[in-house]
C-alpha cells in the first residue's frame, strides 16, 4: 500500500541524523530514491559558501505535458536530532526520546518523494517535476540563499514546510532583521571604585527597557533573543553582546522599527558615557501572493479534490519560500501537518501527511489538465 510506504519513508528518513550542516546522508537517501524514479539529480557547489557536507539536492523528471512543477523541502533538521527514535501511537507519530520528530521537514521529504511516486505509477499525463532540497534552511536559509536560478526554474514551485493542517496555503511571510550589538563600558573594580566604571550591561538592560518588544501590531514583531557580558562578579562589565531581531509583513514597517531599535540603542549608550557598534543583518525579503492569483486558484482546487478544504494565511515564519519568491519564483509555502515544531513535543498525525501527498499529487494533475485545454 502507498500510504504504508509513505509512513515507512518518513519513519526512514527521521531516523537519519541531520542537523545543519551534516545534511549529506540524508540528500543520499533522498538521491536514491529520486534515481530510482527515473530523476536526473545533482548537487550546486553551495558546500563551498555554506560549509555544510553536501550542496543542495536538485533533481528534475521530464513530464508528459508542458509545465515544471517544484517542490522544495529542507534536508536539515534542528538539534537536538540526533538518534530519533520515532514511535506511532493512535495514527500520530512522536519522537519516544529527548529529541524533536523531525517532521520540520523529514514531512516535506517524504511527500516530495512519495507523490513524485503516485505520478510516475499512474501513467497519468503530468508536468515535469523538479526536486529543491536544500541545506541549512534551519539556521538562516543558507541552501536557498545559494541557489542559482536555473536550478529553480519553474511554473509553480510548492514549498512543503509550514505548520498548521494540510490544506493550508501560505500567501505572505515577513521581511526580517536581526542584529548583534557590542556596548562598550568601562570596566573598574565594583568593590573599590564602582562609580569609575560605565557597566555595559546596565546599558544594554536600558536600552532593552526602552524598545517596544514583542507584537507590535497584526504584522509586526520584534524581540532580544541573548545578552552576554562582564567577566566575574567584582568587576563592572565592560563588554556586553546584545542580540535580536524585527520582523513584518510590512516592509516598510519593518523598516520603522528597525531604525527605532536602532536609535533607543545608540542614545542609551551616549547618554550613559558608553559606545555601541550595532551590526543588522537581513535575513531575508518578505513575500506576498495575491490570495486570487492563478497559483493559490490552482492550489486550492487540489487541495478540494484531495478533500481538503483550502484556506489562505500569512505566518510570522520565514522559509525558503522567502529566499525563492525574491528570486522571481512563483511559489507557495504549504502546510504540513507538523505540530509543535522546534520543541520536544513535536508530532505528525499520519493522516495529515497522507494529505499533503494527496494534495501534491492534486496540483500536478491540475497543472496537466490545464496544459492540455
Amino acid at each position: 500500500m502507498s500510504d504504508a510506504r509513505l509512513l515507512d519513508t518518513f519513519l526512514e528518513l527521521v531516523r537519519i541524523d541531520g542537523p545543519p550542516g551534516y545534511e549529506a546522508a540524508t540528500a543520499g537517501y533522498c538521491e536514491a530514491a529520486l534515481l530510482e524514479l527515473g530523476f536526473e539529480v545533482h548537487y550546486d557547489d553551495s558546500a563551498a559558501v555554506t560549509y555544510s557536507d553536501t550542496g543542495n539536492l536538485i533533481a528534475t523528471l521530464p513530464g508528459t505535458v508542458p509545465g515544471v512543477l517544484a517542490l522544495s523541502a529542507h534536508l536539515d533538521v534542528v538539534e537536538p536530532c540526533r538518534g530519533i527514535r520515532p514511535v506511532v501511537v493512535d495514527g500520530v507519530i512522536s519522537s519516544a526520546g529527548p529529541t524533536v520528530l523531525g517532521a520540520d521537514d523529514r514531512a516535506g521529504l517524504a511527500a516530495a518523494i512519495e507523490a513524485a511516486r503516485r505520478l510516475v505509477e499512474s501513467g497519468q499525463p503530468h508536468p515535469g517535476l523538479r526536486a529543491i532540497f536544500t541545506v541549512q534552511e534551519e539556521v538562516g536559509l543558507l541552501g536557498a540563499k545559494s541557489l542559482c536560478a536555473e536550478d529553480v526554474e519553474c511554473d509553480l514551485c510548492l514549498v512543503l514546510d509550514a505548520a498548521g493542517t494540510p490544506g493550508g496555503i501560505v500567501v505572505g511571510a515577513p521581511t526580517h532583521y536581526t542584529f548583534t550589538a557590542e556596548f562598550l563600558g568601562r570596566a573598574c573594580h565594583a568593590g573599590v571604585c564602582p562609580e569609575q566604571g560605565v557597566s555595559a550591561i546596565e546599558v544594554a538592560a536600558l536600552a532593552i527597557t526602552r524598545m517596544r518588544l514583542g507584537r507590535l501590531d497584526d504584522a509586526t514583531t520584534a524581540n532580544i533573543g541573548t545578552i552576554r557580558g562582564g567577566t566575574v562578579t567584582n568587576v563592572v562589565a565592560g563588554t556586553c553582546t546584545l542580540t535580536g531581531e524585527c520582523r513584518s509583513l510590512d516592509p516598510q514597517r519593518v523598516e520603522e522599527v528597525r531604525a527605532d531599535m536602532d536609535a533607543v540603542m545608540r542614545s542609551v549608550a551616549e547618554e550613559s558615557g558608553a559606545s555601541v557598534e550595532v551590526i543588522w543583518r537581513l535575513e531575508y525579503r518578505g513575500f506576498s501572493q495575491a490570495e486570487e492569483s492563478a497559483q493559490t486558484a490552482l492550489v486550492s482546487t487540489a487541495c478540494r479534490r484531495a478533500g481538503r478544504e483550502p484556506h489562505t494565511y500569512r505566518t510570522g515564519g520565514g522559509s525558503d519560500a522567502n529566499v525563492l519568491a525574491e528570486m522571481g519564483v512563483p511559489v507557495l509555502a504549504m502546510a504540513c501537518g507538523m505540530q509543535g515544531v522546534h520543541g520536544t513535543d513535536e508530532q505528525l498525525a499520519v493522516a495529515d501527511l497522507e494529505a499533503l501527498v494527496e494534495i501534491v499529487v492534486e496540483v500536478a494533475r491540475v497543472m496537466a489538465e490545464q496544459a492540455d485545454s
